[in-house]
């Protein structure tokens, strides 16, 4: 009976970890979304040259982060978008603009969607870190040498023009 519980623990782990590497790999997927928007957005033309280069550094800073700095580099273009598009003139501007409204779309559904996958990727760590947490886990290395899972936290809150 041992054996079958630590089997199907074990198995509930590893599924776990997979579960996390798909989470990852969406929000991963839907930061360099946001990012390629942000930055076709501040070459676009649309924008003032002033919020066209601060959107576009954070948008760089963010695609060249590493692994140790992306929280931050995302949570900086989150704070740029909201500066940016936080000016009621300056959104006003950018829809009257040509092909400016259907950047702002996508950029808006990009935007939305981070904060989604963020929880996804959040949630599936918190499960897997309530069963590595078990004493039998630990003691019997059943998580083997996978790292302990780290959520990935950073400042995603979406502007106001694209709350919905």
């Amino acid at each position: 009976m041992l054996g079958v519980y630590l089997s199907w623990t074990a198995g509930r782990l590893d599924r776990l970890h997979a579960r996390i590497d798909a989470a990852r790999a969406a929000l991963d997927a839907q930061l360099l979304r946001r990012v390629s928007v942000a930055q076709e957005l501040a070459t676009s033309g649309v924008l003032d040259p002033a919020s066209s280069m601060l959107l576009y550094q954070a948008a760089h800073a963010a695609r060249q982060a590493d692994d140790e700095s992306r929280e931050v580099a995302e949570s900086e273009l989150s704070q740029a978008l909201r500066a940016v598009l936080g000016e009621p003139g300056q959104l006003d501007a950018v829809r009257r603009a040509p092909g400016g409204a259907d950047a702002l779309e996508e950029l808006g559904a990009a935007a939305r969607r981070v904060p989604m996958a963020r929880r996804f990727h959040n949630d599936a760590v918190g499960a897997a870190r309530v069963v590595r947490r078990h004493r039998v886990v630990r003691w019997l290395r059943l998580a083997g040498h996978a790292p302990f899972p780290m959520t990935f936290e950073t400042d995603d809150d979406v502007p106001e023009a694209f709350r919905r």
